[in-house]
């Protein structure tokens, strides 16, 4: 919580524009960001971004056995499928998942990995403080992707946190599934598992999914919560962390340069991990 209260921060809100983009378009655009204020050539920001149909698969998922049978229902279904070089496993983006990434510099104190995702956390509560104390964090067995900052209510999985790092900066970044059926989502990573195995042991324990198991926040808090809506708050949110007005900017004509820099790294690998899957 403490590093979160700071004098300035900046916020970016993709949550309109990148919904047609590639997801790719924003793993550059943190990286970008990582690079930007971990280096203290920007204020710490918080970036808000959505993409339409689209499956991010993990590593491991490029490589379940069965995994060129199991993508064709995917793009029949209408999802776009992209692999990313982090860790972590396949998790569904559309119009109704808000996805925030927390970008925070290193130089004035390391913030070890516990740390950035208590952040997050902290984050989250602040966000919906009628069901704050009811936000919990650990792993959700059988949701998809799944890990220790899995975070729920009453045992069913609205968000994951994930961390990425980079020249001194750390992104940590939650997918907040706010409208819809968590569990029509996790019905497609289920399927996506039973095609790609067909019932073959691997080395690698890829998730029992249950789709039961995940909800939207709408769906948790009974009201008809909207992206549009969770977008403000995380505004208003950031104005009582600043004692100074949030600034509100894209990229200059200098970070976007960096950005392309980064954004024909992240098209490469997923090149190069989709050629050896």
């Amino acid at each position: 919580m403490s590093n979160l209260l700071l004098p300035k921060w900046r916020f970016i809100d993709e949550s309109m524009i990148a919904i047609n983009r590639s997801a790719l378009e924003s793993f550059a655009m943190d990286d970008t960001l990582c690079h930007l204020v971990g280096q203290k050539l920007t204020v710490p920001t918080v970036r808000t971004w959505v993409h339409d149909e689209t499956i991010v698969l993990g590593i491991q998922d490029q490589r379940l056995p069965h995994i060129d049978d199991a993508l064709p229902s995917l793009h029949e279904a209408g999802y776009k499928t992209i692999v990313r070089n982090s860790g972590g496993l396949a998790v569904v983006l559309d119009e109704g998942v808000l996805n925030i990434s927390i970008i925070l510099s290193e130089q004035d104190g390391s913030i070890d990995i516990p740390e950035g995702y208590e952040s997050m956390l902290s984050f989250v509560q602040m966000l919906f403080p009628e069901a704050a104390d009811q936000i919990e964090a650990y792993e959700i067995v059988g949701s998809y992707c799944p890990g220790t900052y899995d975070l729920s209510i009453g045992g069913r999985k609205f968000a994951g946190i994930s961390q990425r790092r980079l020249r001194q900066g750390v992104a940590v970044q939650v997918y907040l599934c706010v409208e819809g059926s968590g569990a029509k989502r996790a019905e497609l990573i289920r399927d996506l598992y039973e095609n790609g195995l067909r019932g073959e042991q691997t080395k690698f324990t890829y998730p029992k999914i249950q789709p039961e198991v995940m909800a939207s926040l709408s769906e948790l808090l009974g009201q008809q919560l909207t992206v549009s809506d969770v977008n403000i708050r995380v505004q208003l949110l950031l104005q009582a962390l600043s004692t100074e007005e949030i600034q509100m900017t894209g990229l200059t004509p200098e970070e976007m340069e960096l950005y392309l820099f980064y954004l024909n790294r992240v098209v490469d690998r997923n090149q190069k991990m989709l050629a050896k899957g």
